[in-house]
């Protein structure tokens, strides 16, 4: 509020300046559409939000994500767990997605993303009951054996064959025999054979 008032602004939503979409949007066209005379091209903009106790519905991250192109929501829960990137797959979101991903990517990716999901409310309601049918706790071990495959270590990038690879080999069930604690290796034991 003092800010707006200090800009002579009328305070708007939440007391920000009434044009703050106009100004966060200004901001982010120009991270930059080059001249042809110096090259052409564009730059690609990441801003990074930091929500209120995870309040993705605050005003300020609402209105970045109605200007960006999509959203990857970082859980510190997750961090904290040891999964890493925290990626949050219910809440991030991108608009350009499926078009950006090769052919085999696109088809293992849907069923990855339902199973994951699927998995993530399965875990939340076993915690309050411990007699679960066969089916449930198939389905929580292909679970616990999707986060196993989606953590990756820092500074190590995976090739996109490699993670179509084992992306088909969980949500097939190929790895429901391999314990958790030797995930990790088995990935690491395949890329190298393959």
């Amino acid at each position: 509020r003092e800010m707006s008032l200090l800009l002579r602004r009328p305070p708007g939503r939440e007391a920000y300046p009434g044009d703050v979409f106009y100004l966060h949007s200004r901001l982010l066209e120009r991270a930059a559409k080059l001249s042809d005379e110096l090259g052409g091209g564009s730059m690609t903009a990441l801003p990074i939000i930091e929500t209120q106790a995870g309040d993705v519905s605050a005003y300020i991250p609402t209105n970045v994500i109605s200007i960006t192109d999509g959203q990857i929501y970082l859980q510190p829960e997750l961090f904290y767990s040891g999964v890493r990137p925290a990626v949050d797959p219910g809440i991030s979101v991108s608009r350009v997605g499926g078009s950006a991903q090769i052919k085999a990517m696109k088809k293992v990716a849907g069923t990855l993303k339902l199973a994951y999901s699927q998995y993530r409310e399965l875990a939340a309601f076993s915690q309050f009951g411990s007699d679960l049918d066969e089916d449930t706790k198939k389905r929580l071990a292909q679970g616990e054996r999707i986060v196993e495959i989606l953590k990756q270590g820092e500074h190590q990038p995976i090739k996109v064959e490699n993670q179509v690879m084992i992306i088909y080999a969980v949500i097939n069930n190929h790895l429901e025999d391999i314990p958790i604690d030797n995930i990790a290796r088995f990935e690491s034991e395949l890329y190298a054979f393959v």
